[in-house]
């Protein structure tokens, strides 16, 4: 039996002796930091300014403006990469059942299909129309598994030698486009006066600025093809659509994983492949960085992050792996990111449909002064720990059930 057997108990889908423990946990860890958000920690460090603690917490759920990395930066790429790496497993799986490669290959363009069109409705709620942006983590994915998984296909040589080919390219567009001349308008390109001062790049590294890089002046053109309620100037965070294709990297490195998890290398070899593999491209991220050959920025995803953050998520997954699929460990804790991991579209779907339901029943039925019991400072941290016992209990119900939204 299993450990993913042992720790559901007899409601667990079958499918759980097949699979690895680790990947869930992992993806169940990153969901999880993903749902926390309602735990408001920047509330609180604003009510309490006197708390390191809370500063802290606050900064580690927060995004950083431009070059850097914390916590929260950590989420998207690691949902990212997991999709790389359950790819080569799932292909083998649908192999062993027979299933013809053209049924394989119009499964994947559709579930491709469906993660733009879903990450688009997401981004629409509460909006007086469709807003077609494709920034969103699920239509950035989308945008890239068609490519992926023809991929897939190929010879391992070759994914190193496609990843190579879109790192080099994305930064190559980005270093040749031209910098803004010094008429250009920032503020009009939702860049505030003092941002640049603080945040901005100079030098070569200019060519990453926050809405006057490359990736922005495509948007311009591309999403001012489709209706919208006035025409587009910029994207307030900095984020663009083409961060698809970097992403597409950041896919192949966990392709790249997934096809070493499942390989005829012995269980600590895989950990010491993984590992070795996340410390290079951490560092090879980092250097690029600091010599100012290309910045480590998330909003555009830039190569040196695809390899930064990938490198970290290649660490993360040995260490996960060594814990959970070799040594066994960490029992007690692993279950409830399982609940979570194996459910991962729902809790993504969740997280951005039911929260505000969710809060104002609780509210509705438990007061305000219930959660304000430890200080009105203290209130959006209460409130957001019981939604996100309520998320969990949720998916625990459908854990239990067997009920597991998949795309």
């Amino acid at each position: 039996m299993t450990f993913a057997e042992k720790t559901a108990g007899a409601s667990a889908p079958p499918a759980a002796s097949r699979r690895l423990v680790s990947i869930d946990a992992f993806r169940g860890l990153v969901m999880f930091l993903m749902m926390a958000e309602v735990l408001e920690f920047a509330a609180v460090a604003r009510a309490v300014p006197g708390s390191a603690c809370w500063a802290f917490l606050a900064r580690q759920q927060t995004h950083v403006q431009w070059v850097g990395c914390v916590l929260h930066d950590f989420i998207q790429p690691s949902f990212t990469f997991l999709v790389g790496v359950a790819l080569p497993l799932s292909i083998a799986a649908r192999s062993a059942r027979g299933q013809s490669l053209s049924k394989m290959t119009a499964h994947a363009f559709w579930r491709a299909g469906l993660l733009v069109g879903l990450g688009i409705f997401l981004r629409s709620i509460g909006q007086p129309q469709t807003n077609f942006t494709f920034t969103d983590t699920l239509s950035q994915i989308g945008l890239g598994y068609g490519l992926l998984f023809l991929l897939g296909l190929r010879p391992v040589r070759d994914h190193w030698i496609a990843l190579g080919l879109i790192l080099l390219g994305y930064w190559a567009a980005f270093a040749l486009w031209p910098l803004p001349g010094p008429d250009f308008d920032y503020a009009r390109h939702g860049v505030p006066p003092g941002w640049l001062a603080e945040h901005g790049l100079s030098g070569f590294a200019a060519h990453w600025n926050k809405n006057s890089n490359f990736a922005s002046a495509c948007d311009t053109w591309w999403l001012n093809l489709f209706p919208r309620p006035s025409p587009f100037t910029y994207e307030g965070g900095g984020y663009a659509t083409l961060n698809f294709i970097p992403t597409l990297g950041t896919m192949i490195l966990g392709m790249l994983a997934g096809g070493v998890l499942r390989s005829q290398r012995t269980a600590w070899g895989k950990v010491r492949w993984l590992a070795a593999a996340g410390v290079l491209t951490l560092a090879a991220g980092w250097l690029l960085g600091w010599l100012g050959i290309c910045p480590v920025v998330k909003r555009i995803w830039t190569p040196s992050w695809t390899l930064y953050s990938g490198g970290l998520c290649l660490l993360t997954l040995a260490a996960f792996y060594a814990a959970m699929d070799i040594r066994q460990r960490g029992r007690a804790w692993v279950f409830p990111l399982l609940v979570i991991g194996m459910n991962s579209i729902a809790a993504y779907c969740m997280a951005h449909l039911f929260v505000d339901f969710i809060r104002g029943a609780l509210l509705c039925h438990l007061g305000t002064r219930f959660f304000a019991a430890l200080g009105q400072a203290y209130e959006p941290f209460l409130l957001g720990t019981g939604i996100l016992l309520v998320l969990w209990l949720l998916l625990l119900w459908m854990y239990r059930k067997g009920l597991f939204l998949r795309i």
